[in-house]
């Protein structure tokens, strides 16, 4: 029967992560995660193209007659997602939909992420903020509490919508973003997506920015509405107006869609600005850094307030996701390693990403215990770092 809209949430017990019984004893289980980057889901209801737009980083749909659903995300979701539906474990593709349909989007939502064990959800509203979950409504669903992460060029691009001049335009932006940012716990970067992390380092000089502002909003004015800001100089502008307010600052680093360019989302690139930033102590939150998550574990090693993440890439690398878990651990210090979905849209993406990482965290734990290079006790406090506490530090969340 289809649950209605107004239907009590439904006490569902997540599959076991593996590692239960092993030499790591399911390090992770029990423990509410912290889900330090993430998007809210969709409330209206998806038909087939619509789930799977949102189940790749792709802009395209697959070739006629193949399907996304052939993908490692694609049988993770069969695997993990369909009990919680009452389907049993790689359920047919056209089952899993068919089965989502019937239940609705309000009790996929609940069941999947009230699932997945996530205590506090750190959520992004500056990506298709009309169309998904407000972080309270986002925390409410997963029986968690929710805090904001505010996009900066999404702020600057309302600036100039609502009306500003080139020599305004600094001075307005700093004050809309100040606004904006009272309440939230940390500010967010696509610099990566909108000129590369190969940026200048150095703060712009006002008259630069100003004459930048300027053919920005020229543009803007003869094509009557507000592109989307690209402009090197102005994102490196917004960039050390974010720093003042010293909240955590995202950075989107690596794998994403295709509208960036890879190579220029090495987070290496980043050294200058780390090393600019360095003596202010403002965290720097690197999200995501597949394939480039060994670089990033580099530049957390040697620089004090860099933070790094896997989260996108666990839930598209599926099954070998223990794999990039235990890479990323490598040379990143326990304490500056942090868990994120980066889930946008399907609630699937959420339950999956804790349940991934929980269970490529306890593979990886247990086959270190098993080789003598960890202690169980060592495992347990790591997992406690990684899964909310280092969140709970570098975004001031003990309070």
């Amino acid at each position: 029967m289809p649950e209605s809209a107004g239907a009590m949430p439904v006490s569902i017990d997540p599959p076991a992560p593996a590692g239960q019984g092993s030499l790591a004893g399911g390090v992770m289980d029990g423990l509410d995660l912290t889900d330090h980057h993430c998007h809210g889901v969709a409330t209206a209801g998806l038909d087939r193209d619509g789930f799977e737009a949102l189940a790749t980083e792709s802009n395209w749909p697959a070739p006629a007659g193949t399907s996304m659903f052939d993908s490692q995300l694609g049988f993770a979701i069969r695997r993990w997602c369909a009990p919680l539906l009452d389907l049993e474990p790689h359920a047919a593709a056209e089952d899993y939909l068919a089965r989502r349909q019937e239940l609705g989007p309000d009790a996929v939502n609940r069941r999947l992420l009230g699932a997945a064990g996530l205590g506090i959800l750190l959520v992004d509203t500056g990506y298709r903020a009309g169309e998904l979950t407000s972080p309270a409504q986002t925390a409410a669903l997963a029986g968690g509490a929710g805090r904001e992460i505010v996009r900066i060029e999404s702020v600057a691009e309302q600036v100039a919508a609502a009306g500003t001049t080139p020599s305004s335009f600094g001075a307005d932006f700093a004050q809309a973003l100040g606004h904006a940012a009272v309440d939230a716990v940390a500010l967010k970067s696509i610099a990566a997506y909108r000129c590369g992390l190969d940026f200048d380092p150095s703060p712009p000089p006002v008259r630069e920015v100003a004459r930048a502002a300027a053919r920005w909003l020229d543009g803007a004015a003869a094509a009557g509405s507000v592109a989307r800001l690209e402009d090197p100089v102005l994102l490196r502008h917004l960039l050390w107006t974010a720093l003042e307010l010293g909240k955590p600052l995202q950075f989107h680093t690596g794998y994403g869609d295709d509208d960036l360019d890879l190579l220029r989302c090495n987070p290496l690139h980043l050294t200058g600005w780390l090393r600019a930033t360095r003596s202010t102590g403002v965290p720097m939150m690197l999200l995501h850094c597949y394939p480039y998550h060994r670089e990033a574990g580099y530049l957390a090693q040697v620089f004090p307030h860099v933070y790094v993440d896997v989260g996108l890439a666990v839930n598209h690398t599926g099954s070998r996701s223990p794999a990039v878990i235990a890479e990323s651990l490598e040379l990143t210090p326990f304490h500056k390693a942090l868990f994120s979905t980066d889930a946008v849209g399907l609630p699937e993406l959420h339950y999956l990403g804790s349940v991934l990482f929980r269970r490529g965290f306890g593979r990886a734990a247990d086959r270190w215990i098993s080789g003598g290079d960890w202690s169980v006790q060592d495992a347990e406090r790591v997992a406690g770092l990684v899964g909310c506490r280092n969140a709970a530090r570098a975004y001031g969340l003990e309070a």
